[in-house]
């Protein structure tokens, strides 16, 4: 494509204003690269970027390549947590994406680097590149180091639930303010299996992405090593012309489910494992994950279920010794083609598991099934998710209380306020993909619970969608969301709910005719957004569909 540009008396013009970069003739005789970097002085996983892209540009450089670096929003979903600038953390993939497409096709690049960290940024960035389907590799900025404090290993999430704990004067003030101080050491994305380490690495697995991009540290030498060969790797896959959907095929993409179950990953990656197979033209459903998961064990348990964090997975093996393990059982397609120019079982051949204690074998797993678990009923007839491997066992099948809440702040309150008791099904609604719009994360109301000692006796079901740094019996996804007239939105305070997480149910306690006679009467309440929301929740599907935007409308 860069040629298109770049050659000819006709590109003179063109070729005028790539010198006015200081570009020569030499460089622009070579394959132009975009390094699509999410650099920003806003968000500790993306701070650090810049140097990954360096690494990247030496490595383009030098297997003969001409680099050019163009930026990429993010929004940081922990500060967003817990106010309206959450309601444009998921709806910035789309954004993403579509700058994504704009820059690739707009510049005529021949392939590309794609440099994100944190959520939704990863998916976003795979899917832009999807639609141009131009050579292409991602290399991630890396997880932070976890912090350290009195011995045990601290993080974000950490944090979130310190909060509840202080409320709940179970800690004091000094205590959080020490704890503030050390839980977030530096640069990288946060250190548990949550939302951002899951996707990398799943993109692992995926096939876009070089073995350790979800494991090695952001601050390690061997960050920027990886960077480089991302770099030079590129200048191969445009020589042998290897696109993104040569590699991101429906085997890679059940490979990526089975993956995503053996770790206990967030349940964001439903979404984003959906958006982007999407793109791909590949039908993701709920019931391919729930299949999945009744055969997957689950392998690893990391923070913030306990605390082992990124750097304890790639030490002990990494993503790719928990594939060649899930390979022993037939779980794993070998023969899929990665951006290395090899197998995914070429990739994983020499891995090993050295530390049996953070990935577990197939034969002495934590679970015979998998960490994620997907749920139906007269609440959830599309279905909703949770984070099996994060529940505590007592509340794996739960009957309580309803108290309903029309949004997170009304939820946060109560919780804070004292007002949620063991027993109770903390509902939260109207925070879907249209609903919110945006389908907000409710790491806060989820983490007070957890830090005010009540995971144990309380549950919690929305519309909208959790952290991977969420614990609990916390079920988000349910859908039909309550602002396209699901029965999430009829629920009324001392009403019965019914979790059977093992069994996979989600049930109002109510009779049918009862049901019946409150929907006749229901009218979903109005959302007023404006700007690049309103659009938003015009366009948005459900959950179940990835929360993408309509092809059609």
């Amino acid at each position: 494509m860069g040629k298109n540009l770049t050659q000819g008396i006709e590109k003179a013009p063109q070729r005028s204003l790539y010198k006015a970069l200081g570009m020569t003739d030499e460089e622009l005789s070579r394959p132009l690269i975009a390094v699509i970097s999410a650099k920003s002085d806003i968000v500790p996983g993306h701070m650090h970027l810049d140097r990954i892209a360096d690494a990247v540009k030496a490595g383009i450089y030098a297997a003969g390549g001409t680099p050019f670096v163009i930026p990429s929003i993010g929004v940081c979903d922990g500060i967003a947590m817990g106010h309206a600038g959450m309601k444009y953390s998921l709806p910035s993939r789309e954004l993403i994406a579509d700058s994504v497409e704009a820059m690739l096709i707009g510049h005529a690049f021949d392939g590309a680097v794609l440099i994100p960290n944190c959520d939704k940024i990863v998916p976003g960035m795979v899917m832009g590149a999807v639609r141009v389907n131009i050579p292409t590799v991602l290399v991630s900025g890396g997880p932070m180091e976890a912090g350290v404090v009195k011995g045990h290993k601290v993080s974000l999430s950490t944090m979130f639930e310190a909060v509840g704990a202080t409320q709940a004067g179970k800690m004091s003030r000094d205590e959080l303010c020490y704890l503030e101080d050390h839980a977030c050491p530096g640069c990288g994305s946060c250190c548990g299996m949550y939302t951002a380490n899951s996707m990398n690495c799943l993109m692992e697995t995926l096939g876009i992405a070089l073995p350790g991009n979800g494991t090695i540290l952001a601050t390690s030498a061997e960050r920027l090593r990886l960077a480089k060969e991302a770099g030079k790797l590129i200048m191969k896959a445009v020589a042998d012309d290897v696109t993104p959907k040569m590699i991101l095929t429906k085997r890679a993409f059940l490979n990526a489910v089975a993956c995503d179950n053996a770790i206990g990953a967030s349940t964001n990656s439903v979404l984003h494992l959906i958006a982007i197979a999407n793109e791909c033209g590949i039908e993701l459903t709920y019931d391919m994950f729930r299949a999945a998961a009744d055969v997957t064990p689950n392998l690893c348990k990391l923070s913030p279920a306990t605390e082992y964090d990124m750097d304890a997975l790639g030490k002990a093996g990494g993503i790719m010794a928990v594939l060649k393990e899930l390979s022993r059982k037939n779980l794993i397609d070998g023969n899929v083609l990665t951006v290395t120019g090899k197998t995914l079982a070429e990739n994983f051949a020499n891995a090993e598991i050295t530390d049996p204690e953070v990935i577990h074998t197939c034969d002495e797993p934590l679970s015979p099934i998998g960490g994620l678990a997907f749920l139906k009923g007269n609440i959830a007839e599309e279905g909703a998710v949770v984070k099996r491997s994060a529940v505590r066992k007592e509340m794996l099948k739960f009957t309580g209380t309803a108290k309903c809440y029309n949004s997170e702040e009304e939820a946060v309150r109560a919780i804070m306020g004292g007002e949620i008791k063991e027993g109770n099904v903390v509902v939260i609604r109207y925070e879907g993909p249209k609903g919110g719009p945006g389908m907000r994360e409710m790491l806060s109301p989820t983490s007070a619970l957890v830090g005010m000692g009540l995971d144990a006796s309380v549950a919690l079901i929305t519309d909208g969608r959790f952290s991977g740094a969420t614990r609990g019996a916390a079920i988000g996804h349910v859908a039909p969301e309550a602002a396209a007239g699901g029965k999430i939105g009829i629920i009324r305070d001392g009403d019965k709910i019914k979790i059977d997480i093992p069994a996979g149910k989600l049930d109002l306690d109510v009779s049918a005719k009862e049901i019946a006679a409150r929907m006749k009467k229901f009218k979903p309440k109005e959302i007023n957004p404006s700007g690049y929301m309103l659009r938003y929740s015009y366009l948005v599907t459900d959950a179940p569909h990835g929360a993408v935007m309509k092809k059609k409308f």
